[in-house]
């Protein structure tokens, strides 16, 4: 393979179960955690919601139907019957490393002999025979199996992925964003349109303004971003009925400062890592993660702090049915009472969305 077709498998690899965030294929999967996960695995449609996922992601190789028949099998018993060649190869070597890793406890004991002889009686049935023999080649090497422990799993990825840079304008980026921003809302039944709707109201906004483009695209990228850290939150405790326990809501918490984690180190994203995960801050220091004040919070992140509170009252949530914009507004303006929105700010949303409820009322 070239580099630039390891590269694409590498991400194609790490989102190749995108589509399985789908809520509605978490509804009535019963069991323990690995239990869940095996069922996810079981199901055709988080192959098919996957591949929609990725349709626009500028993936440097073009390649097609990786994720769609990631569990396709050489003896044609997969989910969508292709056998040997047919199934493309950056799918083959998914759907092997993925076998294994649900077979077995790869990034603790490992039993080498045991993994080597399931690959053994599965050549030309799962696997094809060019691909076991690769693995019993590699398989050799102690390196390779210490490599797959948590603790090394990070720096090992880096060797073997392919230095490969490509400077994206703001524009292609937002393409990769609003993929990610579906999968991130797709988590919960009760924020399927959130970061959308979020993106909306920020575009409104970014006119009322008189923004630039180009700093418009920048802040469409960091509400596509800003719940990017609930994927490491339970869906438990996201979709709760009932009023959270102090340290269920800690837990919740964690998602900014995971999303910040996880931006910090992108080249460029300076500014947008501060917008993203300054989205629960206050101007009073009550918010989090990091308790910032108003001397600490510039206009865009106040912003999208305010925005993001108005479009999740908006929303039904597990708790409470979706607000109208009087009642949401009269939250947004207490805050602003007791410190910790932009009174401007809040103002100005105001009077952007109240236009909505007038035209809606003359109707």
């Amino acid at each position: 393979m070239t580099n630039e077709e390891i590269f694409d498998l590498a991400s194609l690899a790490i989102m190749h179960d995108n589509g399985a965030s789908m809520k509605i294929l978490h509804d009535n999967l019963k069991g323990s955690t690995q239990e869940k996960v095996n069922l996810l695995e079981s199901r055709q449609e988080h192959c098919i919601i996957g591949e929609h996922n990725l349709r626009d992601f500028p993936f440097l190789t073009n390649p097609k139907n990786i994720i769609r028949y990631h569990h396709e099998k050489c003896d044609g018993s997969g989910f969508f019957g292709l056998s040997n060649d047919e199934i493309p190869l950056m799918a083959q070597i998914i759907a092997f490393s993925d076998t294994l890793d649900l077979a077995f406890d790869l990034r603790n004991t490992i039993n080498k002999e045991l993994i080597i002889m399931f690959v053994y009686e599965h050549k030309t049935t799962f696997f094809s025979s060019a691909l076991s023999e690769v693995f019993f080649k590699i398989s050799e090497q102690d390196e390779f199996w210490e490599a797959l422990s948590d603790e090394n799993i990070d720096d090992n990825l880096k060797k073997v992925i392919p230095n490969y840079s490509n400077e994206l304008d703001y524009s292609e980026i937002h393409t990769i964003t609003k993929t990610l921003s579906k999968i991130i809302d797709a988590k919960s039944q009760y924020t399927q349109t959130h970061s959308l709707g979020l993106s909306e109201k920020l575009e409104r906004m970014s006119e009322f303004y008189g923004m630039d483009p180009i700093m418009t695209l920048k802040l469409l990228i960091a509400t596509d971003l800003h719940d990017l850290g609930k994927l490491a939150i339970s869906n438990y405790l996201l979709d709760k009925p009932g009023e959270l326990s102090k340290d269920e809501y800690e837990e919740i918490k964690k998602h900014a400062k995971i999303t910040k984690l996880c931006l910090q180190n992108i080249k460029g994203f300076k500014e947008i890592t501060e917008w993203a995960s300054n989205h629960h801050e206050k101007l009073d220091g009550s918010g989090y993660p990091q308790g910032l004040k108003a001397k600490d919070l510039d206009f865009n992140s106040r912003l999208i702090a305010c925005l993001d509170i108005y479009q999740a009252l908006r929303e039904e949530r597990p708790y409470r049915k979706s607000m109208d914009h009087i009642k949401a507004m009269g939250i947004l303006k207490s805050m602003t009472e007791c410190g910790q929105l932009d009174t401007d700010i809040v103002g100005d949303i105001n009077n952007v969305f109240s236009k909505d409820v007038s035209s809606k009322a003359s109707r």
